[in-house]
Formats: C-alpha cells, sequence, structure tokens
C-alpha cells in the first residue's frame, strides 16, 4: 500500500512541475528575448579596400588561393611613317644636268667633230644625218636641221668652234622648240581640285612617275590625292600608297581586278571633299595591242569627266625603246587627248632625239623627264638646259 501511495506522490508532482512550466511559457505579455547582434566590425582603410587579395589567405573555410588577374599583353606600337619634304621643282633640271649630259655628251662631240672639220663635202654631212637619226631625232627633223646647217655654213665661210656650237645650238632648239607651254596644269577650280590622268604601257615606270610626280607637287605646295586606279597589276596599288604615305598624300584604291573608272571616279570625289589642290590617277598599263583595254581608258577618263574636268593627260614614255615609243604615244593619242609627255629614263640612253620626234609626231610637248631612279629625278622639261647638256659648255 505505502508503494502505490510513492509512485501517486511522484506522479502528482512531476504534473504540478509540468503545469508550472507551461504558464510560465504561455503566460499573457509575456515576451521573446531580443535578437542578439553582431558586433561592429571596424571598416577598413581605402588602400585595404583597393588592394587587390593575392596569395594564400585565411577564411572560415580554411586557406583559400587567389589569383592575380590576367595581364592584358601590350598592344603593338604603330608607327607612321616619317612624312617628308620634297624640293621644289623649281631648277631641279639644272641640278640634275650633269647626269643628262653624261649619255647625250657622244652625241654633241660626235656633231662638233663633224661640223668643224675643214671641209664640209656631201659625205660629211651624210654622217651628220646619220648621227641625229642614231639618236632618234627622226627623219623629218633631221632633214631640218641638216639643211639649216648646210645654208648657214656656206654663209659665214669659215668657221670656229665657237660659231659652230652656237649653230648646233640654234638649230637644235629650234627642233626642242622652247615656246611650246610646257606648264602643268593643276591649279584647283575653286572648290574642286585639278586632275590629272597619267597612261602608259606596262615597264616605262609609269606608277612610279605617278608617285615621283606627287613628289613634285607637294614639294611646290599641293595638296594632293592619288588614285589607284591601276587595278590589274598586282601591287601597283601598294606602290602607289608607299609613295603617298612617304609626302602625306592619301591614296584611293580598290579591290584586285575591280573597276578601274570606279576607283578613278571615287579618288576625284575624295579629292574634292578634301580640298586637295590635285588628284592624280594612275591607270593600268597593259599592252596598247589589246583594243579592249584601250577602251577601258576612255571609260575612265569619261567617268572622271562626271565628277570634274581632266585637266592633264600625261603619257609616260621609255626614252630607252627610241622609236618604239612612238607607236604607243600614236595609239594611245587615238583614245585620249594626251596634253604632255613624261619621259622616263632619259638619262639612261643615248637617243635623247626622242624629245623632238615625240614632240613633233603628236604635237604635245615634253613636260617632264625622268633623270635617276632617285625619288626627286623627276624634273620639268627645259629645253635650254637639255641642248646645252647635248653639244656641252
Amino acid at each position: 500500500m505505502d508503494g502505490y501511495l510513492g509512485v501517486i506522490v511522484i506522479v502528482v508532482v512531476v504534473a504540478l512541475l509540468a503545469a508550472g512550466g507551461l504558464f510560465l511559457l504561455f503566460r499573457p505579455g509575456g515576451k521573446s528575448a531580443p535578437p542578439v547582434e553582431p558586433p561592429e566590425t571596424a571598416p577598413l582603410p581605402e588602400e585595404e579596400k583597393e588592394r587587390p587579395k593575392t596569395g594564400t589567405e585565411e577564411g572560415e573555410g580554411g586557406a583559400t588561393t587567389t589569383l592575380p588577374p590576367p595581364v592584358k599583353p601590350a598592344e603593338p606600337m604603330v608607327v607612321a611613317p616619317e612624312v617628308e619634304v620634297p624640293p621644289p621643282s623649281a631648277g631641279r633640271m639644272v641640278r640634275l644636268r650633269s647626269r643628262l649630259a653624261r649619255s647625250q655628251s657622244a652625241l654633241g662631240r660626235g656633231l662638233l667633230d663633224l661640223l668643224s672639220r675643214d671641209r664640209l663635202d656631201d659625205e660629211v654631212w651624210d654622217e651628220v644625218e646619220e648621227l641625229l637619226i642614231k639618236a632618234d631625232v627622226g627623219v623629218a627633223p633631221t632633214q631640218a636641221i641638216v639643211e639649216e646647217l648646210r645654208t648657214k655654213v656656206k654663209v659665214l665661210g669659215s668657221r670656229t668652234p665657237e660659231e659652230v656650237r652656237a649653230l648646233l645650238r640654234e638649230q637644235l632648239l629650234i627642233q626642242v622648240n622652247p615656246d611650246l607651254d610646257r606648264t602643268l596644269h593643276v591649279k584647283p577650280h575653286g572648290e574642286r581640285a585639278a586632275v590629272v590622268l597619267v597612261v602608259g604601257v606596262n615597264g616605262t615606270g609609269k606608277t612610279t612617275t605617278t608617285g615621283k610626280l606627287a613628289r613634285v607637287l607637294v614639294g611646290d605646295g599641293r595638296k594632293v590625292v592619288l588614285g589607284a586606279a591601276d587595278t590589274f597589276r598586282a601591287a601597283a596599288a601598294d606602290q602607289l600608297q608607299t609613295w603617298g604615305e612617304r609626302v602625306g598624300a592619301d591614296t584611293v584604291r580598290g579591290p584586285e581586278g575591280g573597276d578601274p573608272a570606279s576607283v578613278a571616279f571615287d579618288a576625284v570625289t575624295k579629292g574634292i571633299e578634301d580640298k586637295a589642290d590635285v588628284v592624280i590617277v594612275d591607270t593600268a598599263g597593259r599592252l596598247h595591242t589589246k583594243t579592249g583595254l584601250m577602251d577601258e581608258l576612255g571609260k575612265v577618263k569619261r567617268v572622271i569627266e562626271k565628277k570634274a574636268t581632266v585637266d592633264e593627260v600625261l603619257l609616260v614614255l621609255d626614252a630607252t625603246t627610241g622609236q618604239n615609243g612612238m607607236r604607243q604615244a600614236q595609239v594611245f593619242g587615238e583614245v585620249v587627248n594626251i596634253t604632255g609627255i613624261a619621259l622616263t629614263k632619259l638619262d639612261g640612253t643615248a637617243k635623247g632625239g626622242i624629245v623632238i620626234s615625240v614632240q613633233r609626231e603628236l604635237g604635245v610637248p615634253v613636260k617632264l623627264v625622268g633623270l635617276g631612279e632617285g625619288a626627286d629625278d623627276l624634273a620639268p622639261f627645259d629645253p635650254e638646259v637639255f641642248v646645252d647638256a647635248i653639244i656641252g659648255e
């Protein structure tokens, strides 16, 4: 019996304890304990914020490895080509006269030796004529020179070396014709740039002459735009662009094998937009026997004329080809209205008489001559300097 009473007492005590706990937990107005806030953390200094974490740093999860940001490779420096300032065109041929004299002096010496003989018979005059023809003076100009010299010699009677030299100089100068207008028409027309079209067959130095002409004009204070309309010859546009970059002239080019007329039109358009003084267009120089290419050259000229006037058409001839260049000149003259001749490699041939024959054949003047391989060896043609280089001092 006592055992049951003990159990009942224990049960009652447990029940009272449980009821007291429930009362405390759910009593009215009871409040839960406020949340515990984490302690404030002092802000990091600015230099600590900005400093990138490198190496191994300790964190909650243990050691953490932070890699440095990848280093950006340095971009290659593009060095712009140095822009050159070419010398002005004035006096160029005088400075290059010695080169011309080296190639032409044999002709002058031969003529002076023949004309200085005591007796000038028909045989001597035949030699004079032969010497002039070999120099590519041409048959008709040679006959005119010989006839005038024979007449003057008869009038003089006796001849001193000075008189012979003066006679020869006079006759050569007459045939070279110093009265021809050799002005390069490169002045802009108000807001429109002047346009120079450069034509000629492959191998005459046409693209090189175009680049050298740009130097001549830049040296004279002109702003130039180049048009690489020779789209058929590999690297022609690259070559012309290199010439332009050296003097600060922009080059307009198109895709290889593209439409030359389109390139020429774009070049003229850019020249007008950029307020350039001159646009020089280099054209394809295929063999003159291909009629289709001659038609294409005519098309280039017509397309340019939709935007501007073609002020100059320069035909580039190689002086070393002599009379073979005459056929080229005739064919090009039939397609475009040639206004002047640029005669290259004049310092490398004794056949300087082509100056006389090509002018007589085409009725247009030699305006430019190439007297070397240097960048500034293209010079405006001076008839008196040319003749004096032939006969010497």
